[in-house]
């Protein structure tokens, strides 16, 4: 089977970073087929390439080599990780961004990044991503074991992730958004499960109703949703729903009663 690897950063396509990455990568494993996930995470976001990650690290087949660069910590003493979750590889530094991942498999093992035979020989203070980190992704992806890379780590760096939605006295559900897409779709940690016909969901003093699909409201007009992760989203129809209603990540969000106060 050809191997596979998967580029997420936040490098954009104009300057050739991701070009150099890929350089490296296909000159220590030439066979490699290359997937790019996104190169458009905002600069140095850390938690939004962790919710990014969540969304597709599993979806790939076991063997799966997955490269993650936003590292807003290059150059510091932040160790690199090799780690092996459920099957799949997952290259990046310890900054949390894998937080999701280990947090959701049933497994995990993670390795630091020390084994210089296996680095790029010159390394740059400002680009572990090609000297470091993509590298390392390449010789894995080409069927190096895990333990080669460098000592067994416990203690990877994790992101606090938003805590569980609270009951409230009246029955509500209290959350918060923990995304926005590029659409200014909403996502929030509620789960979707909770969204009923009978429910409306408050953002920022708002009341918004609930729907199955986009199409179900007129163009502009605010909905809350089941999206694709199976947790509640707040969209708008043609039109952006953080921009509508003036929220950033952290906004509280809540599920109500139409009846409740």
């Amino acid at each position: 089977m050809t191997p596979r690897l998967t580029l997420l950063t936040d490098f954009g396509t104009r300057d050739g970073y991701v070009g150099a990455m890929k350089g490296v990568i296909t000159t220590v494993a030439p066979e490699v087929a290359l997937d790019d996930i996104s190169h458009g995470v905002e600069a140095g976001d850390v938690e939004g390439a962790a919710l990014t990650l969540e969304r597709y690290w599993d979806r790939y087949p076991p063997g799966t080599v997955h490269l993650v660069v936003v590292d807003p910590g290059v150059g510091t003493d932040r160790r690199g990780l090799a780690v092996e979750a459920d099957g799949r590889l997952l290259v990046l530094p310890d900054n949390g961004v894998v937080t999701r991942v280990i947090s959701s498999a049933s497994y995990w093992r993670a390795v630091a990044l020390e084994n210089q035979e296996f680095l790029g020989p010159d390394r740059s203070s400002t680009f572990h991503g090609r000297d470091v980190f993509a590298p390392a992704a390449a010789h894995l992806a080409r069927g190096l074991e895990l333990v080669r890379l460098g000592p067994a780590v416990d203690d990877p760096v994790h992101l606090p992730l938003p805590p569980a939605p609270i009951r409230r006295d009246d029955e509500s559900l209290q959350g918060q958004v923990i995304g926005i897409d590029r659409f200014g779709n909403l996502s929030t940690n509620l789960p979707g499960r909770h969204l009923q016909e009978s429910v409306e969901v408050e953002v920022d003093g708002r009341r918004i109703s609930a729907a199955t699909t986009y199409g179900e409201v007129e163009e502009g007009a605010l909905l809350a949703l089941v999206n694709s992760d199976e947790r509640v989203e707040v969209a708008a129809r043609g039109a952006s729903a953080a921009q509508l209603l003036g929220v950033e990540v952290g906004a509280p969000v809540r599920l109500i009663r139409p009846s409740a106060g």
